[in-house]
């Protein structure tokens, strides 16, 4: 700021020539004094004028700037926010109205938690490999087309009833009055099914004595049942089981069953031979989690459930039923947990002792586990895959986006995997490092290039935020040929439960919550095993109660049995 003093007017004192000495010299400094005043007043308040009003006008050239800004940054931040409350819209109407299948819809999401999954109970089996990201116009190309009409056989191991159809004697004399022969036959083949059939039996325990009355009398034993003090039969026992668990059918359902069959069994009663049946089946649980625990990888997940009676907690509050998966290929265990906390120390008890690779999703309650010694920690690529799905359905159709070439290239990983699953895992091993690994570069460059570009908190922000934070997790599949790659195979373990849970809705306590964890596990681990749930806890509670040794127990396990001899039991 440069200011230029105005022009000063002194007025010089009048002096006598004749006085000049000491007068002078102290007339000279009074008035040298008395003009640096005038000086310096006078320089001062031109100063303070200019500098007032170019301070004013400086300030309010800021304030303008400020206010400009401001306004500007409101407005961007306004706009961001906009934005994400209309993606969440969009996502909201398509999750309550939308196809949520990825065999109908590539760009559909797959699972979200498992809450997802119960509103899509038609949906294909997402266990298996997810499709590959092509265009919908492709992918119609290279289906093939389905035979219609083309009705399936009724499977071999259901019992046949032969009715054989005769053609009446006087339809079978010839025109030239000889009787025909038989020459063979047309046989055609229609599903029957009987009503569920309640009966009593009566167990008759002879008793025998002596005729001279020398000895006490003695009775026929009475045969080991699961529930000694109860009148609920193995097989009683194994339906209520089945239409529970498997058929996620509430108890005050299957009451009424009972009613309309002329039997009255009250839902409580029927809720203590769950508990009581699930105590008599720990120690085959026991022996599943021994086989998980041996299992060098683990699946986990967890989805809520409610418990109405659980101590230090309100009744609308929730807990969770924490679920494992693992097992060699030909010996696959599912284990279910039910815990009120969703603590990290639930993983790291459930895991106690375990080394080897463990496969999650994002929630970070896993990586107390992960931190122990011998544990390695894998994440799902289905879930990182899932943010781009989501940004993608938000956008305008007909239009690419940068979710689009994300959604590809993780489509890639998977057509490797899918084009490998019936390889050894040399050669998936030797694959993912001469092929996956090379894409799984490029997907990092073009991460590192995209993600500056975009809104951290919109949906295609989310999803770059994810991909980034578990990107060590997620590469680390490509260490083995036996590693997985997403954590479908435990998410879709999780379903079932979930569908039950939408019908029985809560458990009363956590008795009861322990029991249908319990329950759980074995129905879900014999389905995958390719077992009928139903014959097979038939056939193992009616040998639970004379088992004594180990060796026993572990007949008893899906693996040791077989589909064909438990189904000739539903003949008895």
């Amino acid at each position: 700021m440069h200011l230029t003093p105005a022009p000063l007017s002194i007025a010089l004192p009048a002096v006598d020539p004749a006085q000049y000495g000491v007068a002078v010299t102290s007339g000279l400094m009074q008035f040298l004094q008395d003009l640096t005043n005038q000086i310096q007043a006078r320089l001062r308040q031109e100063y303070e004028a200019r500098y007032e009003a170019e301070y004013e006008a400086h300030i309010a050239r800021i304030d303008q700037d400020v206010e400009r800004r401001v306004e500007a940054l409101v407005e961007q931040r306004i706009a961001v926010r906009v934005q994400a409350l209309y993606e969440q819209l969009l996502l909201s109407r398509r999750r309550l109205f939308g196809r949520s299948s990825e065999a109908h819809a590539a760009q559909a999401r797959l699972f979200d938690e498992a809450d997802a999954l119960a509103a899509a109970t038609t949906e294909a089996d997402e266990t298996a490999v997810l499709p590959h990201a092509l265009p919908v116009e492709q992918e119609r190309v290279q289906k093939t087309p389905v035979a219609r009409g083309k009705r399936q056989p009724l499977a071999v191991e259901l019992p046949r009833i032969d009715i054989v159809h005769e053609t009446p004697l006087e339809q079978r004399i010839c025109v030239c009055g000889t009787l025909m022969v038989e020459i063979g036959e047309d046989v055609s083949e229609q599903l029957d099914i009987i009503p569920m059939q309640v009966r009593v039996l009566r167990h008759v325990r002879k008793r025998y004595a002596c005729p001279d009355g020398d000895t006490a009398p003695v009775t026929a034993s009475w045969p080991a049942q699961v529930l000694p003090k109860s009148n609920a039969s193995s097989d009683l026992l194994a339906m209520l089981l089945t239409v529970k668990y498997v058929d996620g059918l509430p108890l005050a359902r299957f009451e009424n069953v009972l009613v309309r069959s002329g039997v009255t069994v009250p839902r409580q009663t029927l809720a203590r031979w769950v508990i009581g049946t699930a105590q008599a089946l720990q120690p085959i649980h026991n022996l599943l989690r021994d086989d998980l625990l041996a299992s060098p990888i683990i699946h986990m997940d967890e989805t809520t459930v409610q418990v109405l009676k659980e101590p230090g907690k309100a009744a609308a509050s929730k807990s969770y039923m924490w679920v494992q998966t693992g097992g060699p290929p030909n010996r696959p265990v599912v284990l279910y947990d039910y815990n009120p906390s969703r603590s990290a120390q639930v993983p790291v008890r459930l895991l106690e002792g375990w080394h080897g690779y463990l496969m999650t999703d994002g929630y970070e309650g896993y990586g107390a586990a992960a931190r122990g010694t011998g544990v390695e920690h894998l994440a799902c690529w289905a879930h990182a895959r899932r943010g781009f799905v989501e940004a993608v359905k938000i956008q305008q159709k007909g239009k690419r986006s940068r979710a689009d070439e994300a959604i590809e290239q993780i489509g890639m990983l998977y057509r490797i995997e899918r084009e490998l699953k019936d390889a050894a895992q040399e050669e998936r091993h030797a694959a993912r490092q001469t092929r996956s690994k090379p894409v799984l570069a490029q997907l990092r460059i073009w991460l590192d290039k995209t993600r500056p570009l975009v809104t951290p908190s919109l949906a295609l922000g989310r999803a770059l935020a994810y991909l980034d934070k578990y990107w060590d997790r997620l590469v680390r599949y490509t260490e083995r040929g036996d590693l997985p790659i997403d954590n479908n195979r435990c998410e879709g373990a999780i379903r079932p439960f979930v569908v039950g849970r939408k019908n029985w809705l809560f458990s009363d306590t956590p008795a009861g919550a322990h029991a249908s964890a319990l329950i759980y596990s074995l129905v879900e681990t014999a389905k995958a095993n390719g077992l009928e749930p139903y014959t097979w806890l038939r056939r193992v509670l009616r040998k639970l109660p004379s088992a004594r040794t180990v060796d026993e127990y572990e007949a008893l396990l899906p693996w040791n049995m077989h589909a064909t001899d438990l189904a000739m039991e539903t003949m008895d």
